[in-house]
């Protein structure tokens, strides 16, 4: 088993590689004690080489020092205690295919009994009279029980001190590895290799910090609980400090050696777009525009990152976008990540391009605005034939841009609508087709800072942090699902009023695993018969791509009052006469998701209202919707998605690219995060 590429190690800075980092980065079997059994149990746990084993960060601490009675235990929350084995056992049920193990604990005071159900090998670990650790809560009173706890030996010898009356380390195991051989492996190679331990360049201020080598110490082995916050941040910083050489190197190599397509453009085309656009572009909007404008202009290629909430005008700023690329004699290509979005995208390009002779294709799956002789078979390649040669085009399409015979030449500017629902590959893929082509990614799904500080911190940012007037406001309200007669007689009358309403379920058919998730193929009929006679229609990721394209036509054209979906509408779908947005089962959605979602309404004048149903019991699922009804801040929400559910399932399984950290959590770190870019940043201005 080999070590994995993407973890960031403190300790793997190459720019901090001096004549005692290879002694960490020997084998663990190196180490005395360690033979092949072992080496397999720690790979187990991604330790390979002896600075993995230096920074395997415990889970927990128990102070040692101190202890609970048995007497005193509660089932409230969890505790350590100590006491000898009285009685030992393992018991077999009729048939052989459960069993019961138990100990009990005697310390003076009370005892307390460890059952561990159906694991009969843990017999093996224990003998009348030895003295244990144990840490667990109650799971029954009369009488003290603990079920499946952890527990620890405690030994003699001359180690004992690195186990007993302090604060000892709990570190995460695999199956076969004792908590104290692992924690005595450590504390013997820390003794051997501390020295071995050096400072990054650039080191971070230690007037704020401990030196490298005595985090790593404290994080295993801490004097008090407190120091044990410091080592981490300190730990983390390294962790930054090692990603944000890594971006902001890749940024000054790309640089060097890429020159910027001239793409500011004249204005010849703009103009008539803005008067014709039938309103007037924010503050915020043309602010980012000048920005953009600068980029296109500049000497280096634009890598540029647009967040701006749901329904800010992102799409206006790109269209703007692209008449610079293309009154300066330059094609564009944009990216969506649904066949939906990519058609919503070509219609509203049309509708705004077509007056000005630019041309405007489409490139899905399934369609090819070129199907009707405007494109012609030549090397192999797709290309259109009509007057290619002139810098009047715009292509629009999903993945299928990406196919290796579709070719785009004079290609001036990629802009990728909701990146997040891309990989970076396919977003590099793209930019290939051209000679390093500017890029615009954009999202509606805002970014909490951490994140635009690591995953895409070599783009620039610019942020639409202002909403169009006259849009209608939105109200989101939690309620049960016993109050959904109440619901569908609010829809209703909303439709009455010449309104229409979106419905989502978190499934498009239903599974027998989950009978409590509703599908939008099994409801459809319900909703139907709730919302009679109104016209109800259907859209999920299984209908044909020419029968949601009817679908979402008549919807668009009020003929259909109702749309019963799956999250497939969340990007793009955009419907101003929509005003109600009913979603069930809405603890199975991301906050971030179930946001996206609630901006398909407030697109019109008139007020809006999202009604999440949801009978979940979990306390952090409440909470999450909870957070929804007290706010629209994009912003806000995508912060409080991140602390709960971590990078990686805010950004979506589609996403690569997302560090997996020892020490640093994205979620809190935003100020070592900025820290450690401002350090490299001052380093590579030096060094320049």
């Amino acid at each position: 088993m080999s070590p994995p590429e993407n973890k960031i190690s403190p300790l793997k800075n190459p720019a901090c590689r001096d004549e005692a980092t290879p002694e960490l980065r020997k084998p663990v079997t190196s180490l005395w004690g360690v033979g092949a059994e072992r080496a397999a149990q720690l790979a187990r746990l991604e330790i390979f080489t002896i600075e993995d084993l230096l920074l395997h960060r415990p889970k927990r601490y128990e102070d040692r020092r101190h202890f609970r009675k048995i007497s005193e235990l509660t089932k409230d929350e969890p505790f350590t205690a100590r006491g000898k084995i009285v009685v030992l056992g393992l018991k077999r049920f009729r048939g052989g295919g459960k069993s019961v193990f138990e100990i009990i604990l005697d310390d003076g005071t009370a005892r307390l009994h460890c059952r561990w159900w159906n694991l009969p090998f843990m017999e093996k670990y224990f003998a009348m009279g030895d003295e244990v650790f144990v840490f667990g809560k109650l799971s029954e009173t009369k009488p003290r029980v603990m079920t499946h706890p952890e527990t620890e030996v405690i030994e003699g010898g001359e180690e004992s001190f690195i186990h007993i009356n302090r604060i000892a380390p709990i570190y995460p195991l695999t199956e076969g590895l004792p908590q104290r051989w692992l924690r005595g492996l450590i504390w013997r190679t820390l003794e051997k290799f501390e020295t071995e331990i050096s400072e990054p360049k650039p080191a971070p201020d230690l007037k704020f910090f401990p030196t490298r080598a005595n985090a790593v110490r404290m994080i295993h082995f801490p004097e008090e609980l407190t120091d044990v916050e410091i080592a981490r941040q300190r730990l983390a910083l390294d962790e930054f400090i090692v990603l944000q050489l890594q971006i902001q190197s890749r940024r000054k190599n790309f640089e060097a050696r890429t020159k910027g397509l001239p793409c500011g453009g004249d204005n010849r085309l703009m103009k008539p777009f803005l008067s014709r656009l039938g309103f007037k572009l924010t503050e915020s909007q043309t602010k980012v525009l000048r920005e953009i404008r600068a980029d296109m202009s500049g000497a280096h290629p634009m890598r540029r990152l647009l967040q701006g909430d749901v329904g800010s005008g992102k799409t206006a700023v790109a269209a703007c976008a692209t008449l610079m690329a293309i009154e300066s004699g330059f094609n564009v290509a944009l990216m969506a990540p649904t066949e939906i979005l990519a058609e919503q995208n070509f219609r509203n390009f049309q509708k705004w391009f077509e007056p000005l002779g630019i041309k405007v294709e489409l490139q899905t799956g399934s369609r090819k605005s070129g199907a009707d002789g405007r494109w012609q078979m030549a090397d192999g390649k797709r290309r259109p034939t009509s007057n290619f040669q002139l810098p009047s085009a715009i292509f629009i399409g999903t993945h299928a841009l990406l196919t290796a015979d579709f070719d785009l030449p004079k290609l001036g500017l990629v802009i990728i609508d909701e990146q997040h629902k891309f990989g970076v590959a396919q977003r590099e893929q793209l930019v290939r087709k051209g000679s390093y082509p500017h890029l615009l990614v954009m999202t509606a799904t805002p970014i909490p800072r951490t994140l635009g500080l690591t995953l895409y911190g070599d783009l620039d940012v610019s942020v639409i942090d202002e909403m169009p007037g006259g849009r209608g406001k939105i109200k989101t309200f939690v309620r049960a699902a016993d109050k959904l007669p109440k619901v569908w007689e609010f829809i209703r009358e909303e439709i009455s009023g010449g309104r229409q309403a979106y419905v989502v379920y978190p499934r498009a058919e239903e599974q027998d695993t989950a009978n409590d998730i509703k599908a939008v193929t099994k409801e459809f009929d319900n909703v139907q018969r709730a919302l009679a006679p109104f016209k109800v229609g259907l859209l999920h990721g299984r209908v044909k791509s020419a029968d949601k394209e009817n679908t979402m036509s008549a919807f668009r054209a009020k003929q259909i009052q109702a749309l019963v979906a799956t999250s497939l509408i969340e990007v793009g779908v955009d419907v101003p006469n929509a005003t109600v947005m009913l979603i069930e089962n809405a603890e199975r959605f991301g906050l971030a998701q179930l946001h996206q979602l609630r901006g398909r309404i407030g697109r019109g004048a008139h007020e809006s209202f999202c009604i999440l149903i949801s009978d979940a019991k979990n306390v952090e699922a409440r909470a999450r919707l909870k957070i929804l009804e007290e706010t629209n801040d994009g912003f806000k929400i995508a912060e409080a998605d991140l602390k709960l559910r971590g990078p990686g399932e805010l950004l979506g399984r589609e996403q690569s690219g997302v560090p997996k950290f020892r020490f640093g959590n994205l979620a809190e770190d935003l100020d070592l995060i900025r820290q450690a870019r401002e350090s490299v940043r001052l380093s590579v201005v030096e060094k320049s």
